[in-house]
């Protein structure tokens, strides 16, 4: 019963987690605030969602569910690298100036 409650909870925290990332990817205004949510908020939800699951498969008796450690690490290792190089080429071809205003909901501005 707490196990389910446990793996119930982390389930929820993740979802909300990666919808709030995913919220934020869409509406914030520019490509820097745009990078910080999902890369933040993604992260945090998916790593609870694979700690439910591993969780959940952990206690089934078969033993530590590898899969959802090396996934969870993969991801931990590779999603700030990624978004510090999406970052740097942003900067390089100057992304910040000509997406001030670039919402696709269209957002008016100078």
């Amino acid at each position: 019963m707490i196990h389910e409650i446990a793996v119930s909870a982390l389930l929820v925290v993740g979802a909300g987690f990666a919808l709030i990332g995913s919220i934020g990817l869409a509406r914030l205004p520019d490509f820097y605030t745009r990078l910080h949510g999902p890369t933040k908020a993604t992260t945090l939800g998916v790593g609870a969602m694979l700690a439910g699951s591993a969780l959940w498969f952990s206690g089934r008796g078969s033993g530590v569910s590898v899969h959802e450690v090396l996934v969870a690490a993969f991801l931990l290792l590779t999603a700030p690298a990624s978004a510090h190089l999406l970052a740097k080429a942003a900067l390089h071809v100057g992304a910040a100036e000509r997406s001030r205003w670039a919402a696709p909901w269209g957002r008016k501005g100078s």
